[in-house]
């Protein structure tokens, strides 16, 4: 004999409401996994990033602060009078000095970084 027919209730797929539910969880989780966890460790890394850069920059004044007190103060009568400008830009050039290797630094890094690849 022949194969016995098969039952409708094991042939039914889900109904349509069913489905349409399904497949939004998946697209709303699928959504979730590719997009808002990676955006939120990148959050942190641009979190850190920027504490980072504004505990150095707080840094690096004080320590121009610093050196401009010492230069006031130390050199005793040196910088007086007409020539109370000269501490102010030697710690102007010692800054764009060393903002200039920071850059340069920064350059030969991204260079390395370039010809590893």
């Amino acid at each position: 004999m022949s194969d016995p027919a098969p039952r409708p209730s094991e042939d039914r797929s889900p109904p349509l409401p069913q489905l349409v539910q399904e497949l939004w969880q998946l697209i709303v989780a699928y959504f979730k996994q590719e997009t808002v966890v990676p955006l939120q460790q990148l959050g942190r890394w641009i979190a850190f990033g920027i504490i980072g850069a504004l505990l150095l920059g707080v840094g690096v004044l004080l320590l121009a602060m610093a050196g401009l007190r010492a230069l006031q103060e130390e050199t005793g009568s040196t910088f007086t009078g007409n020539l109370s400008w000269i501490p102010y830009m030697i710690m102007f050039a010692a800054l764009l000095v060393g903002g200039a290797i920071t850059w340069k630094a920064r350059g030969v890094q991204q260079r390395r970084r370039a010809a590893s690849r």
